[in-house]
């Protein structure tokens, strides 16, 4: 077992996003993952069916007793869904001196279209915790939400990483699932330097959770040292692997395989 994890996120209760997702990514790619829960969803393949928040208090607590004793190598961020908490969550890794790495997901909707962030935590995310971050990892309704206009083609796509880059992160992982295309492409923006990673679309209606499980995937590889373009390509070829391989259970977007590379 090698890189510790704290994922800072939601629940879900069908386990296919979420902490859940984040849980078994990490744990399936040799690492160690702990957590502190930010709000409790009903959720299932069908949508979400209600959500509970977790006190402001409470998160914190939860990431003080991981990192005083187990510690971590790298910190993910995801449903933060309000401005407080974003706040708080910025300001406990802001005091701990030397951070671990930290990846950001600014997580805004779940995969039916449900918002999972405030609309006026986004200029908290954007102004606090995006300008720590090591990596964020929008999806395209994310990338558009915080940049204020339409991403409608990889060329598009390039320009919104390049501008999300001046939000502050030293680097930006837009992921491109939601772009009307026979392929799926991501880009990756440095500065200095943008790479774009491409694969076949998987006709399935079970990708419920790949965004989580992507940006999941990369923070453990960096958590374990690997250098950030081969984490990406690591990641993605890990999330191809979990879409092939689903279960197929549900009656709307299912979740991921997320144990696969242990049969293949």
């Amino acid at each position: 077992m090698k890189g510790r994890v704290l994922i800072i996120a939601g629940s879900d209760s069908g386990g296919g996003a979420g902490l859940q997702a984040d849980i078994k990514t990490i744990s399936a790619l040799g690492g160690y993952a702990a957590t502190a829960v930010t709000a409790l969803t009903a959720q299932n393949s069908l949508g979400v069916h209600a959500i509970s928040e977790v006190s402001v208090d409470f998160v914190e607590a939860q990431m003080t007793a991981v990192l005083e004793d187990l510690g971590a190598d790298a910190i993910k961020c995801g449903m933060l869904h309000r401005a407080e908490l974003i706040q708080r969550v910025g300001a406990v890794i802001s005091d701990l001196g030397k951070a671990p790495i930290l990846v950001v997901d600014p997580v805004m909707y779940a995969k039916g279209g449900t918002p999972l962030l405030q609309e006026k935590a986004v200029s908290a995310l954007k102004s606090r915790l995006i300008p720590m971050a090591d990596v964020i990892t929008p999806n395209i309704p994310e990338a558009e939400a915080l940049l204020g206009r339409r991403v409608e083609s990889v060329e598009a796509m390039k320009a919104a990483a390049g501008e999300l880059l001046e939000l502050g992160a030293k680097a930006v992982l837009l992921k491109g699932g939601h772009l009307d295309h026979p392929e799926v492409f991501d880009v990756l923006a440095q500065r200095g330097k943008l790479s774009v990673y491409n694969s076949p679309r998987i006709a399935s209606k079970d990708t419920h959770g790949t965004g989580c499980t992507l940006a999941s995937a990369l923070t453990i590889g960096l958590a374990q040292g690997n250098p950030l373009e081969a984490s990406v390509a690591e990641a993605r070829q890990y999330v191809l692997g979990a879409i092939m391989s689903a279960p197929g259970l549900g009656a709307g977007h299912g979740p991921l395989n997320h144990s696969h590379n242990f049969f293949s």
